[in-house]
Order: structure tokens, then sequence, then C-alpha cells
């Protein structure tokens, strides 16, 4: 096949003026690399596409693809992830991952947790504080853990995102609706063992791969996943298989939610185990990072003995699947080209 590639180079942004924290969620140089060689080890030519702008650019050109692997962030709003999901379904070009409701719910955090509670599966309670002075009235029970309302990455979750005070929780919701421009989003803090599970398929085909639980070394920021433990999981992180017995009731949930928000091709979803020692949702990623060695879907794989080229398959083979049918790839005006 004809493969394009979509993606945010994290470089190219860096060089344009960036932060670090800014393109935290982008793509590194050899990631794509990686990526585009596991392409061609698979046989498919591939065209190097880029961000949502080059992308439009190249359509409104005339240019096709069999298949486009998108893995763009987007660099604003809620529905950024989303962008060249709707770009390339108004152009009828088939891609990777998640759709563009899908991809604008999962990154709204609150929104995807009405969704999960809907479905009847455990998600932390939670409240959305869209101004400081909504915080006073936040009436869950302390400890409380505030983050931003849609960011990846970790961003915006430190060791001050755990508060035990009123006070604290007023202060870190200042912090995050000034600094990242959105709301914060409130919620219990589960003091239990954290994991992330590792999906492969969409709907019905879809499966889980393995299980990490996600284990913090001295010298790191403690309580949670944060920003910094991401950015150097190699030195202040440790990724523990977990046995079958303790896997099976995390991947079935894990499953449940997958399939039930819409999960395609392949993702991740992170679990926390509460006081009560039961497992609840944290986040669905429909868009997972596919560093080799970095990212935790790669890391995952690899634990459970599926290799990375194998992994890039998997992606490629689900989606080609859904665009051999006429309902994924637009809807009733499916395969019509733009006058």
């Amino acid at each position: 096949m004809r493969v394009g590639l979509c993606y945010d180079l994290r470089d190219a942004y860096r060089t344009a003026g960036w932060t670090d924290e800014e393109t935290a969620e982008f793509d590194a140089a050899d990631t794509i690399d990686a990526i585009e060689a596991a392409l061609r080890e698979l046989g498919h030519e591939t065209e190097r596409i880029g961000h949502v702008g080059a992308l439009a650019a190249r359509l409104v050109e005339g240019r096709r693809w069999d298949l486009v692997f998108n893995t763009a962030e987007g660099v604003q709003g809620v529905g950024r992830e989303a962008q060249v999901p709707a770009l390339l379904e108004a152009f009828d070009v088939a891609y990777t991952f998640a759709d563009p409701l899908v991809a604008a719910l999962t990154l709204h955090k609150a929104m995807a947790k009405r969704v999960l509670r809907d479905l009847g599966l455990p998600t932390p309670e939670f409240r959305v504080v869209e101004a400081p002075d909504q915080a006073k009235r936040v009436d869950l029970p302390f400890p409380l853990f505030v983050k931003p309302l849609a960011e990846g990455t970790a961003k915006g979750i430190d060791a001050r995102s755990r508060v035990e005070t009123r006070e604290a929780l007023e202060e870190r919701c200042t912090y995050i609706l000034a600094r990242y421009r959105q709301p914060a989003l409130v919620e219990p803090f589960l003091p239990g063992r954290e994991f992330t599970v590792g999906l492969t398929g969409s709907g019905g085909e879809s499966v889980a791969v393995g299980t990490l639980e996600l284990l913090l070394r001295p010298g790191s920021e403690p309580f949670a996943y944060t920003y910094r433990n991401k950015e150097e999981c190699e030195a202040l992180c440790d990724y523990r298989p977990v046995d079958a017995a303790t896997a099976a009731p995390l991947e079935a949930l894990a499953l449940a939610a997958w399939r039930g928000i819409g999960g395609r091709d392949a993702g991740r979803v992170d679990l926390r185990l509460g006081a009560d020692g039961l497992p609840y949702l944290l986040e669905i990623n429909p868009l997972p990072g596919l560093h080799p060695t970095h990212s935790d879907l790669p890391m995952i794989c690899t634990a459970a003995g599926v290799s990375y080229l194998e992994l890039i398959d998997r992606i490629v083979a689900s989606a080609a699947a859904r665009a051999g049918d006429p309902r994924a790839r637009g809807g009733a005006g499916s395969h019509r080209r733009l006058p």
C-alpha cells in the first residue's frame, strides 16, 4: 500500500520556539524513523506528510494515499487530535487510529468519564472547575488529584497535583486554569497500584496485548506518573509485567472501555486501584505513543512477546480491514471525490 505519515515533529516545534512541555505529546524524529522503517519492512511504500497544515495542502493539490498512518496530536483546542481524522474523512482517505468523535471525546477527560459511567464502568467521581471560585464548591473527600481537563503525556501533573486541603485545591486549580488555559479536572486520589493495559484491534476484534504495573523509583516525583516521571521514565520508573490472575480483571475492564468508547487499531487504557482494592478507569489513550523503547504501548508489547514490527503490522491490518468497508470511510457519500 501507499502509506502517508501524519505527525507533529517535536524538534520542528522546538526550533520554532516551543518549550519542552509544550511539545511533550509530539513525536521525536526517531519515532517517525522507526514507524517508517517498519512500514517499509512490511512491504509498504511511504510518504512523509507532517502536520495538519501540510496534509491540507497536499490534499488540495490532489495527493492521495491508500492509508494514512496518523500520529498527529494537533496544537490547540479540545478537538486538536480530531483535526487530521476529520480532514481525511472529508477527502475520503483511510487512516489509522481514532475517528474524530473518539479523538475529541477521549481528550476531554470529563466527557470521556461521563460516557464510561453511562456504560456502567468504574471511574473515579469527578468535578470540573472552570473558574477559580468553583474550587470552593468541590464536594469530594480529600485527598484529591487535580489535572488539566484536556492534556496528554501527563502535562500539568506533578508532585503538587495531589492536594489535601481546600487551600491547596484552590491554589492548584487556579494554577491549571492560568497555565493551561483550560478547566481543571478534580478527582479523589486513588491510593492503590497503577497499571496500563495495551490493546490492539477494533470493536469485537480488539484484544488486550498485556498489562504493566507502573512502579516509581527513589528520586521520582511521588504519588503519580507525572510529566517529569514520564519524560525521564528510563531513570525514574520501572514497568513490571503482572501475573495472569492480576491482569485478568484489569484487561477485561480495559477491553470493555475500549470497545464501549469506540477505540480502533491500537491504544492504551490506564487504571488504578482504589482504597477498596478495586480497579478504576483513569484514562483511555486512542492515539498511543509509538517510540519503540520509550512509549508505553511498545513497552507493553515487548514484555508480552509482540515485536515492534508486529505491532505496526497489527495497526495497519486493522485500519486496512476497516477501509474495505464503505461505512467506515465517510458514510453514504463514501468513495466520492470532491468536485
